[in-house]
């Protein structure tokens, strides 16, 4: 018989679909197992009205059958299977869909709701040619007498004849490549390979997919005292397993069911600290089942790490990380989706990214937010744990995007506090802050206990406020994005614009500076190269000098700043101002110097601004200008 030519010229365009739509050849297998399982639906919904179909849904099955020494593998199923026209029609026009056009038909019938056929592009057969240079199809449609063979190497055409085939169904027969340096098409025989690959894409299909194993078992009457001899037995197993735990209701679902299926499909090794389901139907129809990770992997903090749910259409893998389903700062959940509303383009690789997606994207950020709250409220120790792992991240989402997060996210936010000694939220450190207090106090460094150590820190809770304390180098940057919590801006107790005295105390502290103007301007202009102030202060209380800064960078930003990549060569440097304590010794040696030897007064200016870097955790720029100075005044 003379070979047909496809009926859209496509001899490019097949060979496009071959090279270009799909990203991973194993594909071809889910596109082929996809097929079948639409077959069997579109003969399960036509036995829901029509009493010559006798076949019920457990008589259904999808079978696969790898030859590795005729190099095919057969994919077989007891559907509808395809009328010579319908031959014609579905595989001889490229992007033409048998199930697209069943879809439709169908749109009107109550009983369509019980049926979710897959494919609707009509291309996801022609992925097999990325595997088989020759393809034959038998097929013969249910209460037909005649059934049919398609064959086809590819662009240059098909044939179709008459064939010979006992019962209503689809045969596929792949002759499959050569091997070549880089492609070793054989895999694909490899009943491990088989397994692996209807695991990972097709394992919730609704129909049992089946293949003859072959194992080994010991041979009866051998054992312990002679040597254990061993004989291959074949038997029928069943790949997939039908049905997804998500599907299942929250009753059917077994103590620890749910943590086993997150170590196994996350490769994880601990269960995760919280289990999220949600059905939605309205709007949008989906299921969602997302975990909350015990702990951080590895790679979270890096540029390697992606994000991302795994994407189901009716139990079959669309995408294993589908990352426009969640935003960044939620970025360590895993789990998947399940939708049929979904638009998928014809390599069901990718999403078109309309209003659906949206929709499902928008409500799954919801809900983990809830659902995170509830943890807060509700388990705290647990959430304390969660926030050691990815407390980061919500910080980060509070800062990013110019904050456009911070209002869902800052009630999650968690922080040491000086005073309680323990991780308060936002909301805890209002309802415990005294009447009269205008600010929310924090302080930067590089631990606790450091922080806890400045002198302003110890000013502050000596006036009976709380402090929190911020050791990670997104904190501060977070809380300046936030700008204000309850109606209460945030302060760093380590800039100058902190002053918790009293009217008469600024009115005198006012009048001290202005008294002692002279000497401050010398102490400023010794030290110029490294303060832009000096001045005294009455917010210390035993020691002697501190460093806070002026303007919108702080020490700590500083600090941040100057440590990212590529900033060696551009570094900045905040506006600090040397305090010094009032009410400390110190002032008079200083006014004594001033009057009698302001070359010594110069060291000892030098020296009390290292003593100020040093309790501030500022690197000391010349330590052996240092030593020389403490054993220049000690003698």
């Amino acid at each position: 018989m003379a070979k047909k030519q496809f009926k859209t010229e496509s001899k490019k365009l097949l060979d496009m679909m071959i090279n270009s739509i799909y990203t991973h050849k194993e594909i071809f297998l889910r596109e082929l197992i996809s097929n079948a399982s639409d077959a069997i639906d579109k003969l399960y919904f036509r036995s829901l009205t029509d009493d010559s179909v006798t076949l019920s849904h457990g008589d259904f099955e999808i079978r696969l059958t790898p030859d590795k020494t005729e190099r095919t593998l057969k994919i077989s199923d007891n559907g509808c299977g395809m009328t010579k026209d319908e031959l014609e029609n579905n595989l001889g026009t490229i992007a033409r869909s048998g199930s697209l056009d069943f879809k439709k038909a169908a749109a009107d019938n109550e009983a369509a709701a019980q049926v979710d056929v897959i494919g609707q592009f009509g291309v996801g057969f022609y992925s097999a040619f990325m595997v088989a240079k020759k393809i034959v199809v038998e097929s013969k449609a249910f209460g037909a007498d005649e059934a049919w063979r398609w064959e086809s190497s590819g662009a240059d055409g098909y044939t179709v004849t008459p064939c010979e085939k006992a019962n209503a169904g689809t045969e596929i027969t792949l002759w499959l490549k050569d091997d070549a340096e880089e492609e070793n098409y054989s895999d694909f025989l490899s009943e491990y390979r088989l397994k692996s690959l209807v695991k990972r894409y097709s394992d919730y299909i609704r129909y049992p997919i089946r293949m003859q194993t072959q194992h080994e078992i010991p041979k009866e009457g051998t054992g312990e005292e002679e040597k254990t001899e061993y004989e291959t037995v074949t038997e029928d197993e069943t790949l997939n397993s039908m049905v997804p735990i998500w599907k299942k209701g929250p009753s059917e679902v077994e103590e620890g069911e749910y943590d086993a299926f997150y170590k196994e499909k996350f490769y994880d090794y601990e269960a995760p600290l919280k289990v999220i389901r949600q059905k939605a139907e309205g709007t949008s129809n989906y299921i969602s089942l997302l975990f909350i990770p015990s702990h951080a992997p590895f790679d979270y903090y890096s540029k390697d790490y992606e994000k991302g749910l795994q994407l189901y259409s009716s139990g079959v893998l669309i995408m294993d990380k589908c990352k426009d389903l969640l935003p960044d700062h939620f970025s360590f959940v895993k789990g998947l989706v399940d939708s049929s509303d979904l638009s998928l383009n014809i390599s069901r690789e990718m999403l078109q990214h309309d209003r659906q997606l949206k929709i499902i994207a928008k409500a799954l950020e919801k809900k983990i937010g809830t659902e995170l709250k509830k943890l807060l409220a509700n388990e705290r120790e647990t959430y304390e744990k969660f926030w050691a792992a990815f407390g980061n991240q919500l910080k980060w989402g509070c800062y990013v995007s110019y904050g456009m997060n911070k209002e869902a996210l800052q009630d999650l936010l968690l922080f040491k506090s000086a005073k309680e000694k323990k991780l308060v939220t936002l909301e805890e450190y209002l309802k415990a802050m005294r009447a009269e207090q205008k600010a929310v106090y924090y302080a930067t460094g590089e631990t606790e206990t450091q922080i806890e150590r400045l002198p302003q820190v110890e000013a502050v809770l000596a006036k009976g406020c709380d402090v929190l304390l911020l050791t990670a180098d997104i904190d501060e940057f977070a809380l300046q994005m936030l700008r204000e919590y309850g109606e209460k801006s945030f302060v760093n107790v380590c800039k100058e614009d902190v002053d918790l005295s009293t009217e008469d105390e600024k009115k005198a502290l006012e009048a001290l500076n202005e008294e002692k103007k002279d000497l401050l301007d010398y102490l400023t202009e010794t030290l110029s190269d490294e303060v832009t102030k000096v001045r005294f202060t009455s917010g210390l209380e035993k020691h002697a000098v501190c460093l806070s800064s002026e303007g919108m960078l702080s020490l700590g930003m500083e600090r941040v700043l100057n440590k990212l990549p590529g900033s060696e060569n551009n570094q900045v440097k905040a506006e600090l101002v040397l305090e010094i304590n009032k009410d400390h010794a110190i002032v008079g040696k200083l006014e004594t110097l001033f009057a009698e030897d302001k070359e010594k007064l110069a060291s000892y200016a030098k020296l009390l601004l290292i003593q100020a870097q040093l309790v501030s955790g500022v690197p000391v720029k010349d330590p052996a200008e240092a030593g020389e100075l403490i054993s220049s005044l000690m003698l």
